[in-house]
């Protein structure tokens, strides 16, 4: 896919993280996108924001960023998203996802449709699907020949293993953490217990091609073309995790899809990940170079 310029597509939640007082646009589908289009692909979102401040906020928002917001649609009837943010002592997040909200119910255009079936990759996650009008919207898209990755991003309790299974049928490309790795082998029945048995194991169950394992501050594993590749993490002063794995997603995506060296790709996304996760919110601004440069640091 070395076209001149990749074009991507993101399906699901767009919302409004608070913390404390502050609140900060995000929902990891939205922020795969604007890390897609930060790094030069042409990017765009699937969504559904309320008739109210908060919605109208987000599109502004969203269009300065550089997305196209044609396709979020508006609800009268279910407010904007909004997610309560709580940071444990290691900045690690718990979420409040409240429920429904306008991204619960969304339902497909004809130019929602069009527009996946002419982009070069579909990012889905699986907290999308807690409510059936929206599941119902991603079924009919994963039914299409773009290449499709699936971000599963689990969100307690807003999954069953089944829905997993179903949704990881259908993706080129799966991408966990090492705790979302073991949870879902082991309700698979899994009989191994290493990260690579286990990558191996979902491999096996599902078409996809390539899977990556995010690993925290240690990095991540990526299988790409039937090879391993791993990264052990770069070291950063961790302001926030929110939105960490999000960045580190969109990079990757747009390495491998751009024909970066899976290695190099690998590389990139991590210490995209890491410098995210050294910033506040999801979504901070960060230069390639930045990037480069704590590569060459480590």
């Amino acid at each position: 896919m070395s076209k001149k310029q990749l074009k991507a597509v993101a399906f699901g939640e767009v919302l409004y993280d608070i913390f404390g007082n502050e609140k900060r646009i995000g929902g990891a589908p939205l922020n795969v996108a604007l890390r897609m289009k930060a790094l030069g692909a042409e990017s765009n979102m699937i969504s559904c924001v309320g008739n109210d401040e908060d919605g109208k906020n987000i599109i502004k928002e969203v269009k300065n960023l550089g997305l196209e917001t044609d396709t979020i649609l508006t609800s009268n009837d279910f407010p904007t998203g909004l997610v309560h943010v709580t940071l444990d002592e290691s900045k690690s997040a718990t979420y409040e996802i409240l429920y429904p909200s306008a991204w619960d119910k969304i339902v497909l255009t004809e130019e929602a449709r069009e527009l996946v079936v002419t982009s070069d990759v579909l990012i889905y996650g699986s907290l999308v699907c807690r409510d059936e009008v929206s599941r119902k919207a991603l079924e009919e898209l994963l039914n299409t020949h773009t290449y499709k990755v699936f971000d599963v991003n689990l969100r307690k309790p807003h999954y069953d293993y089944e829905l997993l299974l179903e949704l990881m049928q259908f993706a080129n490309f799966i991408k966990f953490n090492d705790e979302e790795l073991a949870e879902i082998s082991a309700a698979l029945d899994s009989p191994y217990t290493t990260l690579e048995e286990n990558i191996n194991f979902i491999c096996s169950l599902t078409n996809a091609t390539a899977i990556c394992v995010t690993r925290g501050k240690d990095g991540a594993v990526l299988l790409w073309d039937k090879h391993l590749y791993s990264n052990n993490g770069y070291t950063v002063k961790v302001e926030d995790t929110v939105g960490a794995g999000d960045s580190f997603l969109g990079a990757l995506v747009t390495s491998l899809l751009k024909n970066k060296e899976p290695q190099k790709a690998l590389n990139f996304a991590c210490a995209t990940g890491a410098l995210v996760a050294g910033s506040a919110g999801a979504n901070p601004e960060i230069s390639k170079i930045d990037i480069e440069n704590l590569i060459n640091k480590n």
